[in-house]
Formats: structure tokens, sequence, C-alpha cells
């Protein structure tokens, strides 16, 4: 598929998905005229890159993190960084943090929308 059709697919821009190649997370085939084509795979991938995006991991880790997401089996780590670790440690603690706020604000929300419910409900 063309870069536009991957665009469309996971709506991540054209220029971001150029940036995740730049940045060695993504890797398209060249067609003979040069063109970029991307296998159907790609989709699932830059869906999980994404999303570690939006949860604040920075690039530099997600190349590290994503062939553990692939894996259904153990994970072996053969040249254990410690600030690598510390790094992971810290993001993961941030998502945590992340996640509260955002299961905060959608149980007020959902609050809100019942109250805005019962308020919209003709008077007995």
């Amino acid at each position: 598929m063309k870069i536009g059709e991957l665009s469309a697919r996971t709506g991540v821009a054209t220029r971001m998905l150029r940036y995740y190649e730049e940045q060695g997370l993504i890797t398209p085939q060249r067609l003979a005229n040069g063109y970029r084509d991307y296998d159907s795979y790609l989709v699932d991938r830059v869906t999980k890159i994404k999303g570690l995006l939006d949860s604040g991991v920075p690039t530099r880790i997600i190349g590290d993190i994503l062939p553990c997401l692939n894996q259904s089996q153990e994970i072996i780590v053969r040249d254990p960084d410690p600030q690598l670790r510390k790094m992971l440690v810290d993001q993961r603690d941030a998502m945590i943090e992340r996640i509260a706020y955002l299961e905060q604000n959608r149980d007020a929300l959902t609050r809100y929308i019942a109250a805005m419910d019962r308020a919209m409900q003709p008077a007995p």
C-alpha cells in the first residue's frame, strides 16, 4: 500500500510515517520507481508506535520495545543496560499516573453524562 493509505488506515500523518522510517521504527519496501510500498502488517505496528508515543514513550525507547510487543513468549535480555531499565521504569510509572488521571476524568465525564440524562427526562 502507498503511504497515503497507511496514513488513512492508522490516522498517522504521512509526515510522521516518514519520521518513523527515519527513526528505523518501520521499513517500507521500495518499488522500482522509488515509491514506498508498505506491507499490511505495518498497520498494526504503526498503531502500536502511535500508542506508545501518545503514552509519552520516546522513539529511542520504542525501537527497543517494539520487538517485545510481538512476542507471546518469555522475553530474554542478553545485555541489560541499567540506564535503559531506569528509563523504562520511569516511563512505566508515568504511564500509570496518566492512566489514573484518564480514569478519573472518564469517571467524571460518565457521572456528568448521567446527570444530564437525568435532567433531560420528563418530570413524573
